[in-house]
């Protein structure tokens, strides 16, 4: 399998077993390997008593970017500590858009940042996630013919 085709791979595993992603109505627009874009629309359900959308679910959409770019290799990691900063409010129907690119990777250990913007493309918030590899992969590979 190419690279592109094992992270193609991993997603539809993980996403297969993400009801948390799915029950947010994430989609999935784009994965390569260390890289995930994801998708998602603020619903009435997700918006504060301030009347923009509740930081909880902005850091669950990067958060979702993060796990599908750091596992897009077939090795299972997890998060190992997360940051997010807000930048400007999101409002009920904005489509937010998580970008997650693995910047460094070393052993185990993996950063991670993902830029969430709106459908304007500004950005609403920046997340760095560090990443720990557990034992495990998320598909069998086949290597037909090598």
């Amino acid at each position: 399998m190419t690279p592109q085709q094992v992270a193609e791979a991993c997603a539809r595993a993980m996403w297969a077993e993400d009801q948390a992603s799915a029950g947010l109505g994430m989609a999935i627009t784009r994965i390569a390997p260390g890289e995930a874009t994801l998708t998602m629309r603020i619903e009435p359900r997700m918006v504060n008593g301030h009347g923009i959308a509740h930081g909880g679910f902005i850091f669950a959409l990067a958060d979702s970017a993060f796990a599908f770019a750091c596992n897009s290799f077939n090795r299972r990691a997890v998060a190992q500590s997360n940051t997010i900063t807000y930048l400007r409010p999101a409002k009920l129907d904005d489509v937010l858009t998580a970008h997650a690119v693995q910047v460094q990777a070393a052993g185990r250990s993996g950063i991670t940042d993902v830029t969430v913007t709106d459908q304007q493309g500004r950005a609403v918030a920046v997340f760095r996630g560090l990443s720990r590899v557990i034992d495990g992969h998320l598909v069998e590979e086949t290597n037909h013919g090598a």
